[in-house]
């Protein structure tokens, strides 16, 4: 499957949507959900659809791989916004 990405690309076209589509003609619409939760027991357990699980302290954030998108959403977070960020 064929794809293009552009996510830090200063000369990429301008976007008309959020959507990838793919040379085999699957169409994906991307977004990302962040959710807060507190631990109140048991143990961290992986699923097939992650390589790593883990606690991080927030000033590890900066040297993680992620998207930006991912990375403004822990930054939101951490800015204690009173209301989520919609997009």
């Amino acid at each position: 499957m064929a794809r293009t990405e552009y996510y830090d690309d200063p000369d990429a076209p301008e976007p008309n949507s959020l959507v990838v589509a793919y040379s085999d003609g699957e169409v994906r619409r991307q977004f990302n959900v962040c959710f807060t939760a507190r631990v109140t027991g048991g143990e961290l357990a992986i699923s097939d659809e992650s390589t790593e699980l883990r606690f991080v302290d927030p000033r590890e954030l900066k040297s993680l791989p992620m998207h930006h998108t991912q990375r403004l959403r822990l930054r939101h977070f951490l800015q204690q916004r009173s209301a989520p960020y919609l997009r």
